[in-house]
């Protein structure tokens, strides 16, 4: 039933649409916290209504009532542990889960491919490190194997979301967090900021295609053979000039800049 009311409007709220491992898993948090949530507001419906029916100002109404009761500790105790039980039981499955999606799991074929994303005003740079390649405001991974992201900020702090392949993470300038996804299929997603960063917010979005490993292998080797190389003058333009930035496609990027992702290493 929850699955039911939550996917009503799916085909607008790809969070509500989990396509990988990591959104799949929070996406039964989000249905485990609606059930609970459910029950509560029934409960207090319920009781909402017996209370209006027992204690209605009608002749001869034989409901007790006591005006100088002063407390009753059963009462204090039930309304007390009753909010306790609920956080516990919404608390302990998301800490579980979270701690569980901090790395891919063991069991993975193969290792994570590394891309290093750094968020600029405004606009998103992915780096691959095996590869060498650069994209601008676009993504390609892929399907069906785990993407382990670095994320910095070389301007206004962002955060990494794809919804629906999972939560999102922060960028911010000098650090450096992580975050792993998976696409289960091929397909096109939408990724964006969800931080409010300045005027270009609104333009803080990225497309994510997911192609098949032989797709994914043939696109890589595409852009090695046709896309031209990125100068540390383009480079720093693109890190550090304020505004917009169409999608864009370089085949090498500099080994070492003074900040941004260029310079780290596939962690």
């Amino acid at each position: 039933m929850a699955s039911l009311l939550l996917t009503g409007c799916s085909t607008q709220i790809p969070v509500l649409q989990p396509q990988g491992p990591v959104a799949q898993q929070e996406f039964g948090l989000i249905e485990w916290s609606f059930f609970l949530m459910l029950i509560v507001a029934i409960v207090v419906f319920i009781l909402f209504g017996v209370f209006i029916y027992r204690y209605r100002n009608t002749p001869n109404n034989k409901a007790p009532y006591e005006p100088d009761m002063e407390g009753s500790r059963k009462l204090e105790f039930i309304w007390t542990l009753i909010p306790v039980v609920i956080v516990l039981l919404i608390a302990v499955p998301t800490v579980r889960t979270t701690y569980a999606l901090q790395a891919p799991p063991s069991t993975a074929k193969t290792d994570p491919l590394v891309i290093n994303v750094t968020s600029a005003a405004w606009k998103w740079v992915f780096q691959y490190p095996k590869s060498g390649l650069e994209t601008v405001n676009y993504l390609v991974i892929p399907a069906n194997e785990p993407v382990q992201f670095n994320l910095t900020s070389v301007g206004p702090m962002n955060t990494f979301w794809i919804p629906s392949l999972g939560g999102m993470e922060f960028n911010m300038p000098n650090v450096t967090l992580g975050l792993w996804l998976q696409a289960d299929h091929p397909g096109i997603y939408l990724g964006r900021s969800a931080n409010f960063s300045g005027v270009g917010f609104e333009h803080m979005s990225f497309t994510v295609k997911a192609l098949s490993i032989p797709q994914f292998n043939t696109w890589v080797s595409a852009v090695k053979k046709t896309a031209p190389a990125l100068s540390s003058a383009e480079n720093n333009q693109i890190l550090y000039t304020h505004g917009l930035s169409p999608k864009l496609t370089f085949s090498s990027y500099p080994s070492t800049t003074a900040t941004g992702t260029a310079g780290m290493s596939g962690m």
